[in-house]
């Protein structure tokens, strides 16, 4: 084993749904007969939700690997360039102009249909990831471009009917199970209405100025085109006044197409790139939706876990809590998750990206503060992912190999750690992981063991852990210690586990 590999390993010491079809399987609910949910104990309403307990698979499993990956990753220009490609000036429209043309005449609709995922191996991509250590995988189900990359039933713009003509995310969900990984689905498209208005504009200088992009066509236009019978306003959403709140149709549509990813997929996790749940009532009536049909699906034992962003802390018992590229620096009282990336989210040629190094440290850091990690490897256009990610991919297989019992099926301890903290609370936060030491501490515990993680390498050979100190409070039993991935004799802890909600 080489050198560089050790030395990432941080030492660890363990020391003692219908909108209108009603899908096979599922009773529904009355109410709104717009936005339907199946039947069950949960209803729209916070209070119901909060009879809500999350499962013991998601707080066991730690660790999943997320393909940030859809249309927007055929340029391979990274994050949001289905909006950027329409800001005159920036550098996503000028590379679309070069490369492509001017998004009067080639606009993301048309990026859409470059999305053959040719190359793409579900199998050979789930293989790696879960010899890497994940528990679950995570498919993009659609982003703020609003193209859905499943056999959606409401939105046509999908990756059946244009792209790649293959049901990407149905093909995940088999070849996750297939492979005994839990499966989820993350949903972005609330945001469309506003994101994409800049779809609508046009050139103010040169030209083309006052020449309408590609936003403002209609079906009528696409007679002998490559997309006729299909509708941009669909993709783009109609055009409107900027500040106006979706209209009605935006959001039963949203609900619709949600409700049947969940029908059709059976996801395990559903993810929502929102502060809260979206749009209102709809979002309200997903999450009871959800939560009921998991019900269903798994003869009443709930088996979901709903994630989304911003959520106040009388909130975090009915929906997960997830921090975007960000930390917590105390122990959680209910189960959540950050969620990052290695480089940008879409793909991006030539960009530089975390090391195991790096990723190592924070996971450590999540999972002793109740948390779960989700790491996105982003994909590129073709479906393949390049021989940096792989090699990533292969140093968390060989630190997992050794050390992962510290990890998986853990719990928090009385304390998560100690020495620095990482920095403060919330999202965008994650730098401070760079200057860890020998002297950062991080600590899980199962059963009678418990696990102290240093989250840097000791250069002379030394790792003291003080926290375990008769002079630190610290009123346990050591009965043992040894370091994993080393022949010893077994080893056990007498302590206090950190009590959970």
């Amino acid at each position: 084993m080489s050198d560089r590999v050790t030395k990432l390993w941080p030492a660890l010491l363990a020391l003692t749904l219908a909108a209108v079809v009603c899908h096979a399987g599922l009773q529904l609910r009355a109410g709104d007969p717009k936005m339907p949910i199946a039947s069950g104990k949960f209803t729209p309403e916070w209070q119901s939700l909060m009879q809500y307990q999350c499962p013991e698979w998601f707080r066991d499993a730690k660790f999943g690997i997320w393909a940030h990956w859809s249309p927007q990753c055929v340029p391979e220009q990274g994050d949001w360039y289905a909006r950027s490609m329409y800001q005159e000036g920036s550098a996503d429209y000028n590379y679309q102009v070069a490369t492509y043309g001017h998004p009067s005449k080639f606009g993301y609709k048309d990026i859409c249909h470059l999305w053959t995922a040719a190359r793409w191996d579900p199998d050979r991509l789930i293989q790696l990831y879960k010899r890497a250590g994940a528990q679950y995988f995570v498919a993009l189900a659609n982003h703020h471009c609003n193209f859905d990359a499943w056999d959606s039933t409401y939105q046509p713009w999908n990756s059946v009917n244009v792209g790649p003509h293959k049901d990407i995310v149905g093909i995940w969900a088999k070849t996750a199970r297939k492979y005994g990984l839990r499966f989820g689905v993350t949903v972005h498209c609330a945001r469309t209405w506003d994101w994409f208005d800049v779809a609508h504009g046009s050139d103010k200088t040169g030209p083309l100025a006052g020449v309408p992009y590609d936003g403002n066509l209609t079906m009528a236009d696409g007679k002998g085109q490559w997309w006729e019978g299909l509708d941009p306003q669909d993709l783009y959403c109609r055009a409107h006044n900027p500040g106006d709140p979706p209209d009605q149709a935006y959001v039963v549509k949203w609900f619709s197409r949600t409700r049947d990813l969940v029908d059709k997929y059976h996801p395990d996790l559903l993810y929502f790139d929102d502060g809260g749940l979206p749009l209102g009532e709809a979002g309200l009536r997903i999450a009871a939706h959800y939560y009921n049909a998991s019900m269903q699906w798994h003869q009443g034992k709930l088996g979901a876990v709903l994630t989304t962003k911003g959520l106040p802390p009388e909130q975090r018992r009915a929906v997960t809590l997830d921090i975007e590229r960000g930390l917590s620096d105390r122990i959680e009282p209910y189960p959540w998750q950050t969620d990052t990336c290695i480089g940008e989210w879409h793909y991006h040629r030539g960009i530089h990206y975390k090391t195991a190094a790096q990723v190592v440290p924070m996971l450590a850091d999540i999972v002793s503060k109740n948390g779960n990690l989700l790491l996105n490897i982003p994909v590129r256009g073709d479906g393949t992912i390049d021989d940096e990610e792989i090699a990533f991919l292969e140093e968390m297989a060989g630190w997992m190999k050794v050390n992962s019992e510290a990890i998986f099926g853990t719990r928090p301890w009385i304390a998560s750690g100690e020495g620095s903290q990482g920095g403060r609370s919330g999202s965008f936060n994650e730098g401070g992981f760079g200057r860890m030491t020998a002297r950062d501490f991080r600590f899980t515990l199962k059963g009678d063991t418990l696990y102290a993680i240093a989250l840097g390498w000791p250069e002379d050979g030394r790792l003291v852990v003080r926290s375990l100190a008769k002079s630190e409070g610290f009123d346990g039993v050591i009965t043992g210690v040894k370091l994993l991935g080393y022949l010893a004799t077994g080893a056990s802890f007498s302590g206090r586990a950190m009590p959970m909600g």
